[in-house]
């Protein structure tokens, strides 16, 4: 392949990544130096406190690999330690609402840390440049500084209307991460302030020199753990010193002959996989992109798969997922039967808040044809920074079940389910699309529609990526603004509740590479501040 090519939310990372395939390291090199200078750019979006889902494809060496690297539950953690609390259920069913939000923000609401693990095992794995050089440009943007951009001041200020801890709120938790994002008067610094956190640098640093065992096993896992014990956290050094990413082969599926490869539960790829079976049932092309009879038929793929997800998708090291029975083309044409005869799948809340889109994404491809789908995250973040560490912990606990009994429970060890699903779409058994998106519950319906764009209606990716999104992970159809009103008036009369956002684009930030003719074409999110860049 003559060109190679990388696409993320963030412009500073994917020129990062895009120097690394210049420099002839591989798709793997590139996509860590890029997630590398995400935490540091974009720093309550991911880190290395985070944690993620990693698909590799390297066909010269015959390797099709995931990294999975869910948040797990501390061992501190029980069944009925927060059944008290609740308050309520978001909307779209990614979180709860607890008195005091401890499972939403501060040390409470961090899961054992895994995305620093998954990076130095992809490199050692997969990967051929050192830790230490594929970590330099993350260091230096956090010595020398970086601009804030409008994308991260945006969420700095964006309102709460939903019974969240606001973006503002977690960025107050604590004087280190104060002293990084606040100006003295209280207020997120502004769009072009720039932020420098040595501190940050001298960690990546040291973990480019000595490895990641310095923060699971040494020094800095024992300052970790005496941070979270001084401050009521129920992470401990114990679980840091036993993390461990779980490898899986893809979870496969079809789609008008083309092959999907996703990620396996607790990823979000089953009700991917589940959604495109069912709507395979449909001519999408003649019912018009967008229509209203388009949008009602997606809408309830989605409701169905995400009541499947509510019911039966958990970590399958805890509870038994009926993968084979989700996925199977017969259980698809009866869900799509009964969609053609106008049926409603109820998708039950008990009241909240609505999608977090604290994640990201990065989708690369070298000359070699080396793939590589990831997607990382702090969920929305704790807000916590140790003193002298410089990086935010992620706030995973907020997704599961503080009720004892469900699939999503709590469970010292568990992994949380998340939409995750970084994809790669096979043509002919060569990779036709790269993509994934952030956006919390969102991802899968967003990954979903950027590939019926590319597959039913022939667009480029930019233009599959761009397209007006909906969404329905609840009752109600949510639609992006640029979904037309008569649209909306025709699904008001089938009788649903439909939900118009302020926003263009929304409904996930979904990124992606098309190859084409041995050609690539990349697209990133209009929603976000990031490219797409071909070498």
């Amino acid at each position: 392949m003559s060109q190679a090519m990388i696409c993320a939310p963030q412009p500073e990372a994917v020129e990062a990544g895009a120097e690394v395939l210049r420099q002839g390291g591989n798709a793997i090199d590139a996509a860590i130096a890029c997630a590398f200078v995400q935490g540091v750019v974009d720093p309550l979006m991911a880190g290395i406190a985070g944690f993620g889902s990693l698909q590799i494809y390297m066909p010269g060496k015959g390797v099709h690999r995931f990294i999975d690297f869910h948040g797990k539950c501390p061992g501190k953690s029980t069944p009925d330690m927060w059944e008290k609390l609740i308050v309520g259920e978001t909307r779209d069913g990614f979180g709860f609402i607890l008195k005091g939000h401890i499972n939403d923000a501060g040390y409470k609401s961090i899961t054992v840390p895994l995305s620093l693990k998954a990076y130095a095992e992809a490199i050692e794995q997969y990967g051929t440049w050192s830790l230490s050089k594929i970590v330099a440009p993350a260091v230096a943007y956090a010595r020398e500084g970086y601009m804030v951009r409008p994308a991260v001041y945006g969420f700095w200020v964006q309102p709460d209307r939903y019974g969240r801890v606001t973006t503002l709120g977690r960025l107050q938790q604590t004087p280190a991460s104060r002293a990084l994002y606040l100006k003295a008067d209280g207020t997120p610094k502004d769009i072009g302030d720039v932020i420098v956190n040595p501190d940050l640098a001298r960690t990546l640093e040291r973990i480019g020199a000595e490895g990641p065992d310095v923060f699971f096993k040494g020094d800095m896992a024992r300052t970790i753990a005496a941070d979270m014990e001084r401050n009521g956290g129920l992470i401990s050094y114990d679980d840091l010193a036993n993390a461990k990413t779980t490898p899986a082969e893809p979870l496969w599926g079809t789609y008008r002959g083309y092959r999907i490869a996703t990620n396996q539960p607790p990823g979000g790829g089953i009700m991917l996989i589940e959604m495109l079976n069912i709507l395979e049932n449909f001519d999408l092309k003649a019912l018009g992109h967008n229509s209203a009879e388009y949008v009602r038929v997606l809408a309830e793929a989605m409701k169905r798969a995400t009541a499947d997800k509510d019911a039966h998708v958990g970590d399958p090291a805890f509870v038994g997922v009926p993968v084979k029975r989700l996925t199977d083309k017969a259980y698809a044409k009866q869900c799509a039967e009964a969609i053609k005869r106008g049926e409603k799948v109820d998708v039950p809340r008990m009241g909240g808040a609505g999608e977090s889109k604290h994640t990201t994404h990065i989708s690369v491809v070298d000359k070699d044809g080396n793939c590589v789908s990831m997607t990382h995250s702090l969920g929305s973040s704790s807000g916590v920074v140790t003193d002298g560490l410089g990086f935010q912990y992620n706030n995973c606990m907020g997704v599961f079940d503080p009720r004892p009994g469900r699939t999503g429970s709590i469970a010292a060890g568990k992994s949380r389910f998340s939409s995750m699903c970084p994809t790669i779409v096979f043509k002919d058994d060569k990779p036709f699309l790269v993509i994934g998106a952030p956006g919390g519950t969102q991802i899968a319906m967003g990954v979903l529609q950027g590939i019926l764009n590319a597959i039913d209606f022939g667009m480029d990716m930019q233009d599959a990526i761009s397209a007006p999104r909906v969404s329905a992970t609840s009752n109600a159809i949510d639609i992006a603004n640029r979904i037309t009103r008569s649209t909306q008036a025709e699904l008001e009369k089938m009788g649903y509740e439909v939900i118009r956002s302020p926003l263009s684009y929304t409904f996930a930030w979904v990124h992606g590479i098309r190859i084409k003719d041995g050609r690539m074409d990349g697209g990133a999110d209009p929603a976000t501040d990031g490219m797409s860049l071909a070498v």
